[in-house]
């Protein structure tokens, strides 16, 4: 696809909290930028929720074939998330599929698994998207409507540890207004290419 554009295809590697914006960034920079980039789509034992699509928003499988792709290490990635027994994770071959293709691969990841990822792909872009406040994220979460109360609780604990690895990644990106953030995060891709 790039070979036109010569470009070297790479990981981008997108992490922040739950309810932070992440997808409705990257919906927006899919849909703007007119980069050639590809969304890697994990793999989860977690139920669908309303709306959700097999292979359009993730690969929903049952814990004992999870298990299978685990021990058979199809995964580049994956934890067990929220101590409740779900699974997630990153299909190696959907991975190397994008990238010997010619695609920025997208991967919107937990932190644990970023960290992964950038072991095995030391070149992989990295940008950590952040909330403009807690009361905000807090909010977010809330309105998602989608979880327990005590489902909500972990998440919104969970996303405050994760606000402490910001640090961690290359770029940090502050989504308090969605066209600006989708702007930074183009630019941040036009100047790694």
């Amino acid at each position: 696809m790039n070979n036109k554009l010569k470009l070297k295809p790479r990981l981008l590697v997108v992490s922040g909290p739950s309810g932070v914006g992440k997808g409705t960034l990257l919906k927006r920079v899919f849909s703007q930028s007119g980069l050639p980039l590809r969304m890697s789509v994990s793999a989860t034992t977690r139920k669908p929720r309303p709306n959700e699509k097999n292979g359009e928003h993730y690969h929903f499988i049952t814990d004992e074939q999870f298990q299978i792709k685990k021990n058979a290490g199809e995964f580049l990635e994956c934890f067990e998330v929220f101590g409740k027994g779900v699974w997630y994770g990153t299909l190696r071959a959907d991975v190397e599929a994008g990238l010997a293709e010619g695609y920025f691969v997208v991967l919107e990841i937990d932190v644990k698994g970023a960290n992964e990822i950038k072991k095995q792909f030391p070149d992989a872009i990295t940008i950590f998207v952040k909330p403009p406040d807690t009361k905000t994220l807090k909010e977010r979460l809330q309105g998602r409507g989608t979880e327990t109360e005590e489902a909500m609780q972990n998440r919104l604990k969970t996303a405050i540890e994760e606000l402490n690895h910001a640090a961690e990644f290359q770029y940090c990106i502050i989504n308090d207004e969605i066209d600006r953030a989708a702007e930074q995060f183009i630019d941040i891709i036009k100047k790694n290419m």
